[in-house]
């Protein structure tokens, strides 16, 4: 929200402030001041908090002039030449402000016209290029007139981005004054976070600024000069539903005129990032930026007229599924049941707290305006903002919360800057609808909260006394403060809730750099742990030192995208997706049910940057629960690689790529470093992995995942390049149960062990592991090792036959073998895998 320094100062005396200390001030308490945009004032030096931007006006040589004549250029038709004052002397200054055409050839004005003037070497913004551009103005000839100083347009001062004639001052204004100490300000742009939405208007921010400098607050004049009938009788309100719509207020003028606002209001509204329009309109924005209410004008001749001549009944309703409105924006709407309409007899009139409609809204013919404020719903307001694409001043004040009590200040605020700017007359009275008053917060609290929540000694007189700053109502009874939230905020709660944000409150305004660091005086909390979460971040350890790297993906997908992890053809999953009501965009419309797609997205995204490829991601997918409509968080564990198995160094010469076997190996060591040894490792199938490239690892016959080589058809489809891709997708929350509590470990055997290679040849169809598995029953508690080191197919063994060369380890931890107690063992196993697997021992 952009905030005027002048208009601040409306309410709140800030002489003796400097700017970037009040926006410090401002932004310590919550409401950061992201950016302070200068206006002719000096621009502070040095590291700010905020952005600074802006264009400092020369005091010497941009001023307050004065146009006593405008006369013809001798040579130009679209030029003319302005005898100017600039409080010393006159100067015949070169324009082409068209604004200024209806002066030419009326010989001396009066009054005379003020300006603002700028003299040779004056630093401004180039009125005749997009952007903001910085020039020095400098002597020089236009069509043979010398020219050395201009008149300036609001965009070259930085005003705003008008530059098709030049500003008007107002006629109070000296020739010669520096213009910085007429039109001189700073504009904070503020971030109002949820928590501050009573902020989001001048009078709010003046609030805080009051109470953060303990500065009195002037009252906001809401009071209205009415010199017209009663309302009674002119319009009536009916509300259909209080729960969306708790409040509705109307006000009548009579007998305005529609023309352009003072010069003055049309600026502040500009700075303040809105764009005027006309003295009707302006009034609504301008007491919606003031008050924080937004408004909406309807012309009440046109509603009398869509009711058959009859005063118009005023109603709100949802609308029908597939209705149809067309509102300011010229927009044809197609509307959902659950939004909010104003409407009429004769049909619907504007999006309620969003955006009026065409058909009622104030012309340059229209002599009557019923003004309406309003409290909404703003969980439906937001609602309708996203189902509609639609942002708007009052959508975003609306979504955010604006108190009912709010709605007839902001009319009677609106219809009396209408009185002023317009003429006419204010009808007497409101109607007022009011079915659904909110209660206010009443909450208890003590200087001992203020000790235990914030570590700091106040008192009730300081507690009452800040509180009471920010308009809270506070009754004393010993050391109990009793206090009730002011009428302009909702964000207030009961119990422990409104403890906490009182005492939020008091810290704010407190300062919480002048809140010491102590020690907390509570008893620590029982120490739980949290398994999982523990045994993720071993993972992660684990990972890393494989030389993994974590990657961390989106939540949130489309099915399109997911589908691409699937060759063309595979059946569908046939669980429904967990949708999203708003999504952000069209691929975020669901809850993912696959962590293997999200990670091929992160890879097909380095493919062309990068040759070695290695990453794991830790997250949920989302599938339906049968127990109700929130979806079950499933975690899981997926990695990736691709690329040669080494990083590139200069010693390295293994230039192999990455394959099944390696995406096994990382599978491996992270789980028998979790303590998961009696592994096994089958055949499997899955769509988008290679067939015959993809196995599934088990631990105690429990199922933990897959992998193996990507389907060429899916690598395809992420065009994830040549080198072929090796992928694991594990099921953790298995693995979380299975993973031993402790390890048990044995100390370093005393007497050495014995070494010895094992040649069989197998049939090609059987797996290793099945071999493994049957060595290591067999050789028992003595066989402490055992690795396949060599793999060999050759006519010297026979077609459809393989060799398997294992180390097998044998050790003793209490005595030393003896040849013979080896050789006793190596016959045992060798018997086992001939009679059971069919093995022959290789010469």
């Amino acid at each position: 929200m952009k905030v005027p320094i002048s208009w601040l100062k409306d309410f709140v005396d800030l002489e003796g402030v400097a700017i970037e200390d009040l926006a410090h001030t401002l932004t310590m308490a919550g409401l950061e001041v992201e950016e302070i945009r200068y206006l002719g004032l000096p621009i502070p030096s040095g590291q700010q908090l905020a952005k600074l931007s802006g264009l400092a006006w020369d005091r010497e040589k941009i001023v307050v002039g004065e146009i006593r004549e405008v006369g013809p250029h001798p040579d130009a038709d679209r030029l003319v030449l302005c005898r100017l004052f600039d409080g010393e002397k006159e100067h015949s200054v070169l324009t082409g402000a068209p604004n200024l055409f209806e002066y030419k050839g009326q010989g001396e004005l009066k009054p005379p016209l003020k300006v603002a003037y700028a003299k040779e070497g004056a630093e401004l913004y180039d009125g005749h290029q997009a952007g903001l551009n910085k020039m020095i103005l400098k002597r020089t000839k236009i069509r043979g007139v010398e020219s050395y100083s201009m008149v300036c347009s609001e965009k070259e001062l930085g005003i705003s981005e008008e530059h098709e004639g030049i500003l008007f001052l107002n006629a109070e204004a000296v020739a010669g004054t520096p213009l910085a100490d007429v039109l001189g300000d700073a504009v904070f742009d503020i971030a109002i976070t949820p928590n501050i939405a009573r902020d989001a208007n001048i009078y709010g921010v003046a609030r805080e600024v009051s109470a953060l400098l303990q500065r009195p607050l002037k009252p906001m004049p809401i009071e209205v000069q009415t010199d017209g009938p009663k309302i009674e009788g002119a319009a009536r309100i009916e509300i259909s539903e209080p729960e969306l719509n708790p409040r509705f207020v109307l006000g009548l003028i009579r007998e305005i005129q529609i023309q352009p606002s003072p010069e003055w209001v049309r600026r502040r509204l500009t700075l303040a990032g809105m764009r005027p329009i006309n003295n009707i309109v302006d009034a609504t924005n301008y007491a919606m930026l003031e008050l924080g209410e937004p408004l909406h004008a309807f012309d009440y001749d046109v509603l009398v007229q869509r009711a058959g001549g009859q005063p118009p009944v005023i109603s709100t309703r949802r609308a029908k599924s597939g209705e149809m409105i067309t509102t300011l924006d010229g927009v044809q709407r197609k509307l959902d049941d659950f939004t909010v309409l104003v409407c009429d007899t004769a049909g619907s009139l504007s999006l309620g707290g969003v955006m009026g409609g065409l058909e009622s809204e104030v012309t340059e013919n229209t002599r009557t305006v019923l003004l309406e404020g309003a409290a909404w719903n703003f969980i439906n307001i937001r609602k309708t903002l996203n189902a509609q694409r639609l942002s708007s001043e009052a959508g975003y004040r609306f979504s955010r919360g604006v108190h009912p009590a709010m709605a007839p200040r902001g009319v009677q605020r609106g219809l009396e800057l209408m009185r002023q700017w317009a003429g006419g007359q204010v009808a007497a009275d409101l109607v007022d609808e009011f079915p659904l008053p909110p209660q206010s917060s009443v909450v208890q609290i003590s200087p001992q909260d203020a000790r235990r929540w914030l570590g700091v000694e106040l008192s009730t007189g300081q507690l009452s006394d800040i509180l009471q700053r920010l308009g809270f109502e506070v009754k004393t009874q010993g050391e109990t403060l009793t206090v009730t939230s002011p009428d302009h905020r909702l964000d207030i709660g009961e119990g422990v809730i409104g403890k906490a944000d009182l005492m939020e409150e008091v810290a704010r305004i407190y300062g919480y750099d002048n809140i010491p660091a102590t020690r907390l005086g509570d008893d620590l909390p029982p120490q739980r742990a949290n398994r999982s979460l523990e045994i993720e971040e071993r993972i992660r350890d684990l990972l890393v030192r494989q030389g993994l790297q974590e990657v961390a993906t989106y939540r949130l997908t489309s099915p399109e995208q997911e589908a691409r992890r699937l060759p063309a053809g595979t059946p569908p999953d046939d669980k429904p997706y967990t949708r999203l009501s708003n999504p952000i965009s069209q691929e975020r419309t669901v809850l993912r049910k696959s962590l293997l797609a999200s990670v091929l997205e992160i890879v097909e995204r380095n493919a062309n940057i990068r040759e070695r490829l290695a990453f794991f991601e830790i997250g949920p997918v989302f599938r339906a629960s049968e127990s109700g409509p929130l979806p079950d968080e499933l975690p899981r564990l997926v990695l990736a690689l691709r690329g040669p198995r080494q990083p590139a160094h200069w010693q390295s010469g293994d230039g192999d790529t990455q394959d099944f076997y390696d995406i096994k190996g990382a599978v491996s060591t992270l789980l028998n470093s979790l303590g998961l040894r009696e592994l096994q490792f089958e055949p499997a199938a899955h769509p988008a992995f290679h067939p015959g490239k993809c196995a599934r690892v088990l631990a105690d016959d429990q199922p933990l995942g897959v992998f193996g080589e990507l389907h060429p058809q899916v690598q395809t489809e992420y065009d994830l390049g040549g080198d072929p891709v090796q992928a694991a997708a594990l099921n953790l929350d298995t693995i979380y149960d299975l993973v031993p509590e402790r390890f048990d470990s044995q100390s370093v055997p005393a007497y050495p062990p014995v070494l010895e290679d094992l040649a069989l040849v197998v049939d090609e169809s059987l797996p290793a592991g099945q071999v493994e598995a049957l060595i290591r029953q067999t050789g028992g508690k003595l066989l402490t090792g055992l690795a396949l080191f060599d793999v060999f197919r050759g006519e010297q063994i026979g077609v459809g036959k393989k060799s398997l060369a294992y180390q097998l380890t044998y050790q003793n931890a209490e005595r030393t073998l003896t040849d013979e107690d080896v050789a006793k063992l190596r016959q045992r196993i060798i018997r086992r895998l001939e009679q059971e697997l069919g093995a022959q021992l290789r010469a």
